[in-house]
């Protein structure tokens, strides 16, 4: 579909009116479209939440709806009948009052947004929900990512549940966990001998070639709405909260869109007055072998200098993240950091959260958990305000990390071989 034919057509994407470079403020129709032709900067969704004969958005209006991310469908750039469409319904996950953690670390009022309880067990389903809306509001045939392994397998699935064709590629070398989930929903899955930067400029050339056409790629040509789909996790966050914002927010930083779309929905939320606008701190956390913008932020540049990924954090290894100078003007904007940790100490963060809370993260989770210890250690964070820390992935997809745990002893299947073993 055209943007012509899209402009006369009667598609609706809710309450988005365009698209909006996020450098020079220009804005072009809403289409598959993602860098701005006056200045070449980053496009994303602009809102008009008081249209016409649209109802206005409350908290009653929200908490009536479905226990999926639908029921910010009046938020997101989808039309309303978006929940009755084949699609995953991910969203609605947990938030774990993380009381064992909390006293381990010192935070009297500490929370866990565990995303592991999503179809493919990490936050992708969100983003790729709304992508997926997208593509078939475009006519696209193919659903397709770069990926470091937890999108690969969020959009196969999503593919397969809408009756789409997936082609997805990822670096070589990725967990075999994540080969196999994105594997096995029937889509291709090619593997690129080159890191996730190099993928996603190959899935950039790809899109101009003949063999691309009908191809929505979820965060390239599709991106703008991609990324709004993390917005809902700062609208689950608030609601869960009570309907207001945490005081402290601890998110993982692999392209960035994450942690800035979550500042998004939390303006959104103050400027439709679901939530009281208070101040909030936002700390982003990389892992030591792939900090970019922790070492901007450290240095106090502006921008990101690029580096080649070498960690086992893999679902952040992303070198060169697009969203990287405007993570750095969201934590020093709200008087947050970006920090990194090693990652020995990411595996000590996972064992940390399964012994606490019985909560088995993903690297990714490590990294937030290592980084939330460190920011209370090096006393960035306060111990008295309510802090929520991001699990974005399930544990049961890096299972490498921790490998070395196993049984505490074989024995005879009797009392005195089992009081022998304990000593």
């Amino acid at each position: 579909m055209t943007t012509a034919q899209l402009a006369d057509s009667a598609v609706s994407f809710g309450p988005a009116v365009a698209l909006s470079c996020r450098e020079c403020g220009a804005r072009i129709p809403l289409g598959p479209h993602y860098v701005c032709v006056e200045c070449f900067g980053p496009l994303e969704i602009a809102y008009d939440f008081h249209q016409p004969g649209r109802p206005a958005v409350t908290r009653e209006l929200i908490e009536s709806g479905p226990a999926s991310i639908w029921r910010y469908a009046p938020l997101l750039p989808v039309p309303a009948d978006v929940a009755a469409k084949p699609n995953l319904n991910p969203g609605w996950t947990r938030l774990v009052h993380a009381r064992n953690l909390g006293r381990e670390l010192g935070l009297r009022k500490l929370h866990i947004k565990d995303d592991t309880g999503n179809p493919t067990h990490s936050f992708k389903d969100r983003v790729v929900a709304i992508a997926l809306e997208a593509a078939r509001t475009f006519g696209f045939t193919t659903l397709s990512c770069s990926s470091t392994g937890n999108l690969a397998g969020a959009v196969c699935a999503a593919a397969a549940r809408a009756g789409l064709r997936a082609c997805v590629f990822i670096p070589a070398g990725l967990e075999q966990a994540k080969i196999v989930m994105a594997a096995v929903y029937g889509g291709e899955l090619i593997a690129i001998d080159g890191t996730y930067d190099e993928v996603n400029r190959f899935c950039s050339e790809l899109i101009g070639d003949e063999a691309g056409e009908g191809w929505g790629f979820v965060n390239v040509n599709l991106r703008p709405y991609y990324a709004e789909g993390s917005k809902t996790l700062a609208y689950e966050i608030a609601e869960q909260l009570g309907w207001k914002l945490p005081e402290q927010i601890v998110i993982p930083i692999a392209s960035g869109s994450q942690l800035t779309k979550i500042d998004k929905g939390f303006k959104e939320l103050i400027a439709l007055g679901l939530v009281e606008d208070r101040p909030y701190k936002v700390f982003g956390a990389q892992a030591n072998g792939c900090s970019p913008v922790s070492a901007a932020f450290k240095a106090g540049h502006d921008v990101v200098q690029p580096v080649r990924p070498d960690t086992i954090a893999k679902s952040l290894a992303i070198g060169n993240p697009a969203d990287g100078p405007y993570v750095l003007d969201i934590a020093r904007r709200t008087g947050g950091a970006v920090e990194d940790v090693t990652d020995a100490e990411v595996v000590d963060a996972i064992r940390l959260l399964a012994r606490t809370e019985g909560v088995f993260a993903e690297t990714a989770g490590g990294v937030t958990v290592g980084v939330l210890r460190k920011l209370v250690e090096t006393g960035k964070l306060d111990p008295d305000a309510e802090t929520v820390v991001i699990n974005s992935g399930d544990g049961l997809k890096t299972l490498d990390a921790v490998a070395d745990a196993g049984v505490t002893a074989t024995i005879k299947p009797s009392l005195a071989a089992f009081h022998a073993a304990r000593g």
